[in-house]
């Protein structure tokens, strides 16, 4: 079992940055694939990265690609978003999950676990 809180959600201006963080309690964390999705009000939800258990392969959605960046430390069971010149297209609830295949994936129905989400507003 593995339980997931996002933190880091919040108002920022178009061209700013945010970071998003998100905590997973148990052991296994380091055995997951770890990855980021967000849903904006009326669409449905959407990939936006992803990251290896090893951190080695990462992966983003076109959208995000040059201006996201997903990370991990395993030692604090903690996957961070960085996000940087934002749109106002951006502007989502954010979700991470936890994939317990370990490679990485685009595929929503692969990941096990969800957080409950932060929500990123960036204003024009």
């Amino acid at each position: 079992q593995v339980q997931l809180v996002e933190s880091g959600g919040g108002l920022v201006q178009a061209g700013g940055s945010l970071r998003l963080s998100c905590a997973a309690s148990g052991r296994t964390f380091s055995s997951y694939a770890m990855g980021w999705f967000r849903q904006a009000p009326g669409k449905e939800r959407e990939f936006v990265a992803a990251i290896s258990w090893r951190g080695d392969n990462r992966y983003y959605a076109d959208s995000v690609k040059g201006r996201f960046t997903i990370s991990r430390d395993n030692a604090k069971n903690t996957v961070y978003l960085q996000m940087s010149s934002l749109k106002p297209e951006d502007t989502a609830v954010y979700y991470c999950a936890a994939d317990p295949g370990g490679l990485g994936t685009r595929t929503q129905h692969e990941y096990d676990y969800w957080g409950q989400g932060t929500q990123v507003t960036v204003s024009s």
